[in-house]
């Protein structure tokens, strides 16, 4: 057997007790995923902060009550060019510089991620987006108040956060099989809310020492995670000496049995020279687009993304200028009470994973959260601003039915679609395919909060009736995906039944 030039990242390299035979399959792929977890986590924590600046950059809050009105923090009286009557536009603009370069760099970012090592290309595009992060903050310690430097900073910054999303998913990708891709990767998937609370947390915990410290503290901190990143991630199982996963063996295996395994490997073992200059060939970006679901998925994710990240970047802001009983929060607050929403989003991820395994219809997963999402948001609106409680629960509930199609969408339907038989399990898709579909969802998460920092001025209703209005259209999007799934499901039943019967 010819022997294989291994990949190991210096950690390993250091500490040869990490590496195999001492260290089984297993405990790799739990490895790999807690490193690709923080290290997406660490990306959405950096995100957040422009959105906890929101109201304090912000043109003041007019309340009716002068006694609250008196208990304001000096921090209330804004930040140029964003405190005037067209601050709220310019907040929306540089949300707009950020996830527009996003959604752009996604695309390319996939297309490099298939070609280079992916460990260096996320570790590159880490300590960029924590670089730049720190530098918006530098505006409040300089005194900068040129609306070109925070838009030429996001710009920057949103370049180097699309690195991340597609170099993740085609490492976890690389790791796991379908079985049960929906549920583990809406568990891991859980990094996206995660990220954001701790984002949120941080970001208002050091507020209070000047807005600066917000951007500072997460700029710092994706920095660091991506030292870990650099040195202990493990890019595939044949990088460190395992034999790679083919989807094959999983399906012979689910198939004709574990009897079957040795006959199946030795198959593979056969066909895998000839199939490696296939395997190593990376798609092209409209073949890509071509492979079937990647279009629909990609749209649909255009406005579940719309949604989600309007949400993002202006629940602080939206909590801040609602009253909750009467009462208007603090920044403080008011950024904190926001993670509820991710805290949904959690349970969301891994319920909407779950299903979609349970079931094995992706589409008709999402179709039904994004419809349920619709009475849900209608709720809140009416009647979040009741009580504390009230609007606690449909905050967890907005959050639950909104991010779990986004969770889905953005990880075991991409990694399903970047592995289909089609394309023969071609190891150089996934990252393709998957910066496609979350690059055009990058779209709709530009494009919403801009249109959000528009709307708001004639009043949060109009906000809210057009993220119901996105929803709809995401769910419609589907119809044709799910009336596949839901004909396979009916045939698959007569088989069974069929096959039954004739016994």
């Amino acid at each position: 057997m010819q022997s294989r030039t291994l990949n190991l990242p210096p950690a390993l390299t250091l500490f040869p007790f990490l590496k195999p035979p001492s260290k089984t399959l297993i405990f790799y792929q739990i490895f790999v995923l807690v490193i690709t977890f923080f290290a997406y986590a660490s990306f959405h924590a950096s995100r957040k902060p422009p959105s906890i600046v929101k109201s304090v950059l912000g043109p003041t809050v007019h309340l009716n009550s002068s006694i609250i009105q008196s208990n304001l923090s000096s921090m209330d009286t804004g930040w140029p060019p964003f405190n005037g009557t067209e601050g709220t536009h310019r907040l929306g603009e540089i949300d707009l510089a950020f996830l527009s370069a996003y959604s752009i760099g996604m695309f390319f970012a996939g297309h490099v991620g298939d070609r280079i090592d992916l460990r260096l290309f996320l570790v590159f595009g880490m300590v960029g987006s924590g670089l730049f992060t720190i530098i918006f903050g530098f505006g409040y310690w300089f005194d900068i108040h040129s609306l070109g430097f925070f838009v030429g900073i996001q710009i920057l910054c949103g370049l180097f956060q699309s690195i991340g999303w597609p170099c993740v998913v085609a490492v976890v990708g690389n790791w796991f099989g379908k079985a049960k891709r929906g549920l583990i990767m809406g568990v891991w998937n859980s990094h996206t809310s995660v990220g954001n609370i701790i984002g949120s947390v941080v970001a208002s915990g050091v507020l209070e020492f000047g807005w600066g410290w917000s951007f500072a503290v997460p700029g710092i901190l994706v920095i660091l995670v991506g030292v870990l990143v650099f040195l202990f991630l493990v890019v595939s199982p044949e990088d460190i000496g395992f034999e790679p996963l083919g989807m094959e063996i999983e399906m012979a295996v689910e198939v004709e049995g574990r009897e079957n395994l040795e006959k199946v490997e030795s198959e593979e073992a056969g066909l895998l020279e000839m199939e490696n200059s296939d395997s190593l060939a990376a798609i092209g970006f409209l073949e890509a687009w071509r492979l079937p679901g990647v279009a629909p998925f990609a749209f649909c994710l255009f406005f579940s993304k719309l949604v989600a990240y309007t949400f993002l970047y202006w629940l602080p802001f939206y909590i801040r200028h609602t009253a909750v009983a009467g009462v208007h929060l603090s920044h403080k607050t008011a950024g904190i009470l926001s993670t509820l929403f991710d805290i949904g989003g959690v349970f969301g991820g891994i319920l909407a994973g779950y299903i979609s395994d349970m079931i094995e219809a992706r589409a008709v997963t999402s179709i039904v959260f994004l419809l349920l999402s619709i009475p849900a948001l209608i709720l809140y609106r009416v009647y979040g601003s009741l009580s504390m409680i009230m609007n606690i629960a449909l905050m967890l509930l907005s959050g639950l039915l909104v991010n779990g199609p986004y969770s889905l969408i953005t990880t075991a339907v991409a990694a399903d679609l970047g592995t289909q038989d089609l394309i023969k399990g071609n190891s150089r898709a996934l990252a393709t395919v998957t910066a496609i579909i979350d690059g055009t969802g990058s779209v709709g998460a530009a494009i919403g909060p801009l249109l959000a920092g528009y709307i708001s001025t004639r009043g949060w209703n109009s906000v809210f009736l057009m993220l119901i209005v996105s929803i709809f259209v995401a769910s419609l999007l589907l119809i044709r995906v799910a009336k596949t799934e839901i004909k396979r499901k009916m045939n698959e039943g007569k088989w069974v039944s069929n096959s039954t019967s004739a016994h």
